[in-house]
């Protein structure tokens, strides 16, 4: 006897746009698949005429696939099965066990019944139906449930396993009791705990519960978001926390998902970001940065590339990279208020504005203005004039920059430009 091949599926409702909460979902159900040998499959629930949007669906399978999503056969519209649900329905109003209301169809709920399931995530799970009111196969205007159309098309399409959030429990025995009704076999059920806000409130934009799109604009790489969500249910053993799409596919197994509720937590994803962005090379961060800023463009490319290389260590998102190298694409850089108040100190005293000015004199004798060589002189001109190298450190990176911190200073003056680097210490000495 063979094994049933593993068939899942992914069932958005393209009337709105793709959050985190669905994005996980679906990136379970596809490592699942592919952790198996099987088939993720995709379900449009595109029965609300009035809200269903193609603008919502082409953002959905966009973002999908941005995320390294892939499905296997084409998308099955649940728009195009109406006459199917309408046929099945109809073989319950003929078993007497559904009647007509004006133009709807209802299926009587047996009462004093247990329906329970052996959830994989859950463990066992067990309604009344005393719990549960008659259900509704079809509305007036001649639509599906949501609950008759799902239990329909995943007997239609052969799904073994279903995985979703908690949030679908309640309807799971309604739906068995539709699978029951109709005959049809009963797939497998794991229901995840939802994803919480790292507070344990209920996940919301503050806490920035927002589309994948939103975050694709910030600057995060699909790989990183992938990486965070897969951590948010699941572990990859071992403390692991960086972890790529096809590691997770050797490591993951359905059993293995939490039934703890996991928090979302945006300095989490942040460092898991900036983790995958120091794992990148400096081309590729280049035409990324690109795609995310077209005035970039514009510039230099190997000049671009020297700023990259003192920052790609020191960003989170990629969206950061503009703020934090501003000085170096243009005079007209804003100066942070404490930066101001330090800059205001050093020049307040008189070694050190000494030493400061020394400091820029000797800057002009430098032929190869190298880091090196400005590191030296910085440490020269500090032990000659009594003052400890922060006393020119401090003031010089705060003038060059507006900034109290950064990349290495000197790093950041090689780059900048002896030209530059002095146009702009002769403004604050």
């Amino acid at each position: 006897m063979t094994k049933e091949q593993v068939r899942v599926r992914f069932a958005p409702s393209p009337t709105g746009f793709l959050h985190l909460g669905s994005a996980r979902t679906a990136l379970f159900n596809w490592l699942y698949a592919r952790h198996t040998g099987g088939k993720f499959v995709m379900r449009i629930e595109d029965t609300d005429k009035e809200r269903s949007k193609k603008e919502f669906l082409d953002e959905i399978l966009e973002d999908l696939k941005w995320l390294g999503l892939d499905w296997d056969e084409d998308l099955v519209y649940q728009s195009g099965g109406l006459d199917v649900y309408r046929k099945y329905a109809e073989q319950l109003l003929d078993k007497k066990i559904a009647y007509r209301e004006d133009e709807a169809i209802i299926f009587k709920v047996e009462k004093s019944k247990n329906v329970k399931w052996n959830d994989i995530i859950g463990g066992e799970i067990a309604f009344n139906t005393d719990q549960i009111k008659d259900q509704v196969l079809i509305k007036s205007d001649g639509m599906p449930t949501y609950n008759f159309a799902c239990v329909v098309d995943d007997h239609r399409m052969g799904i073994t396993h279903i995985i979703r959030g908690a949030d679908h429990i309640s309807n799971t025995p309604k739906q068995l009791l539709f699978y029951e009704a109709l005959g049809f076999g009963v797939p497998n059920f794991a229901h995840m705990p939802l994803m919480m806000g790292k507070d344990g409130s209920k996940l919301s934009k503050r806490h920035g519960a927002v589309a994948v799109s939103e975050y694709k604009k910030e600057g995060f790489l699909p790989e990183a978001l992938s990486n965070y969500l897969v951590l948010l249910g699941w572990s990859p053993g071992e403390d692991r926390e960086i972890v790529s799409l096809p590691e997770a596919i050797k490591l993951f197994d359905i059993k293995d998902l939490s039934n703890v509720q996991a928090r979302f937590d945006m300095d989490k994803l942040k460092w898991i970001n900036s983790e995958h962005i120091r794992q990148k090379s400096t081309k590729e961060l280049l035409a990324l940065l690109k795609n995310l800023d077209q005035s970039l463009g514009e510039t230099d490319e190997t000049y671009l590339e020297k700023v990259i290389e003192l920052y790609k260590m020191r960003m989170r998102t990629l969206s950061e990279f503009s703020a934090l190298t501003k000085c170096f694409f243009t005079d007209d850089f804003p100066t942070e208020e404490d930066a101001e108040k330090k800059l205001d100190k050093y020049l307040k005293q008189a070694e050190a504005k000494k030493a400061l000015s020394i400091f820029k004199k000797e800057l002009q004798g430098i032929s190869d203005f190298k880091k090196h060589d400005i590191e030296k002189i910085c440490q020269d001109t500090a032990a000659r004039n009594n003052v400890k190298p922060a006393e020119i450190i401090h003031p010089v990176r705060v003038a060059i920059s507006g900034m109290t911190r950064g990349a290495g200073l000197f790093d950041m003056m090689e780059v900048l430009g002896k030209e530059k680097v002095l146009e702009r210490l002769r403004k604050v000495v």
